[in-house]
């Protein structure tokens, strides 16, 4: 008799080279690869993301598609995984469960549940590393506790050797199961092109182009195709953080530009360890004493900011294109965070779960870093009182207005020095512009000086900071 099957539980790891789980199960003997549509998942207010979740069913054909060109296929079921897995694993005779490692505290709940329901049922479970670079085991801190500032956690992430590359398996033969498909997911075309080949492409493009190289310069133009867009393949495992080293030219000696962009991916780990370090995040300030802000509730505001129409062009534009194409630029990101949380004085909660719910790349711990860090209430050395004005941000940023001008079109025949501040414009010249305030734009739904004084009281009053 030969050795038991080995069940791969796939999550966000979708793909084939460069996974442990799938390269040890292989290696060990027959392999079932299994995805499980968790109703519990799926329906949560964080995953009501119609756009990420056709992404996500485009990459898992993609993935089945390349199971089968090596003699398997993907195996899907629908139920609650504790009662799932334990099933499929008796269906067919596996002896072992591997799973990549997850850092959300509502995902690790779920695997620790799924373990203890296998080792009830006499089946041994196996974490894998995920897609990190370095483990958060990998990287104590002098204190043992992990780094809550970037800066030295980036310096001991630096000298992390890249995990060695592991090659797809050319055969993964193993007992055929039926599947549930995955009609569990919407259908039609995601956004962008899913998958490892999909990631792949845009990874060379972004290097091959140079974008890569000027990067450091590049990335904040907003206007410009100078990021690599890689963010949602990353969320869901279809590239890795070590691909992308390699990719660069690491271990070797890289660019400056190449180099800034490293950093970038060392962000993202650097929010996964902080994750899995203070599960306590998701659902509140890493901060204490700013846990007890004074939030308006605004159902008006926050639709107008939601919907692009605040009057405020640089918002605006950041959120028509988060709602257009799943994806907004970093430094829109910010902008339209800062406002949402220090203009329009809404709990960054709230806009963190509006991300989530449209965002291609919406990732539990980068998406709650990158609120945190903005509202000022999270790790890092971000000050809670540095407020970004939006008019100042698209000057700098989009000194021509030509990233405005694309999002809000409104905005097409406003002079530069108005298309950030169209308020300024005179009756006469808002017609000659063809946008007439009040009507073929909004009126500025707040003003910023004044809220930018008024949260920064709040935040004081919640600090315990004397007032000014």
């Amino acid at each position: 008799m030969g050795p038991a099957p080995t069940l791969v539980w796939f999550r966000r790891d979708l793909r084939i080279a460069d996974n442990p789980a799938l390269r040890d199960a292989v290696e060990a003997g027959p392999v079932v690869c299994l995805w499980v549509a968790d109703p519990g998942i799926l329906g949560r207010r964080h995953h009501a993301a119609p756009a990420r979740l056709r992404f996500l069913r485009a990459g898992l054909e993609a993935l089945d598609a390349a199971l089968r060109d090596r003699g398997s296929r993907l195996v899907v079921r629908t139920g609650v995984p504790e009662e799932v897995i334990p099933a499929v694993a008796a269906e067919c005779g596996a002896g072992a469960v591997r799973w990549a490692r997850e850092v959300s505290p509502l995902g690790r709940a779920r695997d620790a549940r799924v373990a203890g329901a296998l080792e009830r049922a006499g089946v041994t479970a196996i974490e894998d590393p995920g897609d990190l670079v370095a483990e958060p085991e990998d990287l104590p801190g002098s204190s043992g506790e992990g780094y809550l500032v970037f800066t030295p956690f980036s310096r001991a992430w630096m000298e992390v050797p890249l995990p060695p590359h592991r090659p797809a398996p050319r055969r993964v033969d193993g007992p055929e199961l039926p599947s549930d498909g995955l009609g569990a997911l919407p259908d039609g075309d995601p956004l962008i092109p899913a998958g490892p080949d999909a990631a792949r492409r845009v990874l060379v493009d972004f290097i091959t182009r140079g974008a890569a190289d000027r990067y450091g310069t590049g990335r904040d133009a907003v206007a410009a195709d100078g990021t690599s867009r890689l963010s949602a393949y990353l969320r869901f495992g279809m590239v890795t953080g070590a691909q992308i080293g390699r990719a660069l030219g690491l271990p070797d000696e890289i660019s400056a530009g190449r180099m800034a962009f490293w950093r970038q991916v060392c962000w993202r780990e650097f929010y996964h360890h902080h994750l899995r370090r203070h599960p306590e995040v998701a659902r509140m300030a890493l901060r204490p004493k700013l846990r007890d802000v004074l939030w308006d509730h605004d159902p008006e505001l926050l639709r107008a900011w939601r919907d692009g129409r605040t009057g405020y062009p640089f918002v605006d534009a950041g959120m028509r294109q988060l709602a257009a194409e799943g994806w907004v630029h970093n430094r829109a990101r910010m902008v339209v965070a800062s406002f949402l949380v220090k203009d329009l004085l809404i709990d960054w909660r709230v806009g963190e779960t509006v991300f989530m719910q449209g965002l291609l790349d919406g990732d539990p711990a980068n998406n709650n870093g990158g609120w945190q860090w903005t509202a000022g209430t999270g790790t890092d050395a971000a000050p809670w009182f540095r407020v970004f004005n939006p008019v100042l941000q698209g000057r700098r940023f989009d000194p021509h207005g030509a990233y405005v001008r694309r999002w809000v079109p409104e905005l097409r025949d406003v002079p530069d020095d108005r298309v950030h501040e169209p308020w300024r414009m005179s009756d006469d010249q808002q017609r000659r512009a063809g946008c007439v305030l009040g009507g073929d734009y909004p009126h500025r739904v707040v003003d910023h000086a004044e809220r930018r004084g008024a949260a920064l009281e709040r935040y004081r009053a919640a600090a315990g900071a004397a007032p000014r």
